[in-house]
């Protein structure tokens, strides 16, 4: 495909049908205004700085339709939603959305008794004040797209003052939809001053080609405090591009958390902008590659009150021919005294044919200000190998063990403790049954060559 032709905004994406999603009158207002802009709008290509060593050039968007329609479909992947409820254990709230339209909203007496609203926005009868206000400049073709064909928000509020002691669950299921589908599942989710809350956020399908295009959006008023997780377990065949954004109020503080597994193309934006002075952002990621799966990731960490604070670790392993992107901006403004940022990318590059790109970036407009990054590429460290093996070890065992305690400090660190229970038992069963599966037979294989007396190349 001509990267002119993957740049063109498909006939497939009519006016029509994105006119037929939905009724409220705002609903349709505002898709006919991301109509209008979309016709003026191109898709992005691998030449635009921002989508560098991404593979953007090969999609076809033309290969894809938007889902329409009232009838919210049925599930695909329950058992993984199941899972990680049985992890997590009492909730305050369960959404469950399928193919972006909300099919139900639980909230338990005590959360709904200290006045947490959670509402499809398709139930509303004005717009949500705060929509797209979070997003702000990031916008572009896909969020376009999200906004003309998104067929319902959840949008959740916590109160000033109130704090929730169980987490709120969001579960986003793609549903049985056909090969070709394209969705678009969108979460508001905004905290008055000094009210505390934590989010779980779960992306799950089966295994059909689709495009899939979530879009969260964080509201941190002063003094609020937010523990945000969001695991993307997509099938293989998918291609994401999601984008989470948050605004950080003076002296609140975000935790967020991202682990990605899943899709064949999954890249994940994170835009964080410190707004109010002594605000403070954590942002936690791990990832997982093996076959031919690219995870991408892009984040901004905007710094634009003073004594503001963020920290950014991300840590990945990649197999087979599998790649890792992370590029990653820290922006000081002009104003942003003393604030300090971190930003830190580590990554494993567990077979020849893997690789894995690494790009942290400043940009700073303050002299007042203290920031340091950091980033690492390569295979998993020989030393730990030999004194796992010299005491009795096996190989692949070794290797196992040594992965398992890359991603540990990190998991320790989910801030809901149900997610980190529920990823450390995936990770393990991946890394025994996919990531390393292959690693294993190239080691098999290098011990069967040295026994016949040929050493590998």
């Amino acid at each position: 495909m001509s990267e002119i032709a993957a740049r063109e905004v498909p006939s497939s994406f009519t006016l029509a049908s994105g006119e037929s999603i939905g009724d409220q009158k705002w609903l349709v207002e505002r898709r006919l205004a991301a109509f209008e802009t979309l016709a003026s709008t191109t898709l992005p290509s691998e030449s635009d700085e921002e989508w560098r060593y991404s593979r953007i050039n090969e999609l076809d968007l033309a290969s894809f339709a938007p889902v329409v329609g009232p009838d919210p479909g049925t599930d695909s992947s329950a058992a993984s939603a199941e899972q990680l409820l049985s992890a997590i254990g009492p909730r305050s709230a369960l959404v469950h959305s399928v193919a972006g339209l909300v099919r139900s909203v639980e909230l338990d007496a005590d959360a709904s008794a200290l006045g947490v609203r959670i509402s499809p926005a398709s139930a509303l009868d004005e717009e949500p004040a705060l929509l797209d206000s979070v997003l702000g400049s990031r916008s572009d073709a896909f969020t376009l797209l999200s906004q003309a064909f998104c067929r319902d928000v959840v949008v959740c509020h916590v109160p000033a003052g109130v704090r929730l002691e169980k987490p709120i669950v969001l579960v986003h299921d793609a549903g049985e939809q056909a090969d070709g589908a394209a969705l678009f599942p969108r979460t508001l989710v905004s905290l008055g001053e000094g009210a505390e809350a934590s989010v779980v956020e779960l992306l799950v399908s089966g295994g059909q080609r689709l495009l899939v295009v979530p879009i969260s959006e964080v509201d941190l008023g002063n003094g609020a405090h937010l523990a945000y997780s969001t695991l993307q377990q997509l099938g293989r065949a998918t291609w994401q591009v999601a984008y989470q954004a948050s605004r950080i109020g003076r002296d609140a503080v975000l935790r967020s958390f991202v682990a990605a597994l899943g899709g064949d193309y999954a890249r994940h934006l994170t835009q964080s902008t410190l707004a109010g002075d002594n605000g403070t952002s954590e942002l936690l990621a791990v990832y997982l590659g093996d076959g031919s799966q690219v995870q991408d990731f892009r984040t901004f960490q905007e710094h634009v009150a003073p004594r503001t604070k963020s920290e950014l670790v991300f840590k990945g392993a990649v197999a087979d021919t599998a790649r890792s992107v992370y590029t990653g901006l820290i922006h000081m403004h002009a104003g942003a005294k003393r604030a300090d940022a971190s930003q830190t990318n580590r990554n494993l590059v567990l077979s020849e044919g893997a690789h894995a790109d690494s790009v942290p970036n400043l940009d700073i407009e303050e002299n007042d200000v203290r920031c340091s990054h950091a980033s690492a590429v390569g295979p998993i460290d020989a030393d730990q190998l030999f004194y796992l093996e010299s005491r009795g070890v096996p190989p692949e065992i070794a290797e196992r063990l040594v992965l398992l305690g890359f991603f540990d400090d990190l998991l320790a660190r989910a801030p809901e403790p149900g997610v980190a229970g529920y990823l450390r038992a995936i990770v393990a069963k991946r890394l025994a049954d996919g990531v390393l599966a292959s690693r294993e037979r190239e080691l098999l294989r290098d011990q069967e060559t040295r026994r016949d007396g040929v050493v590998p190349a």
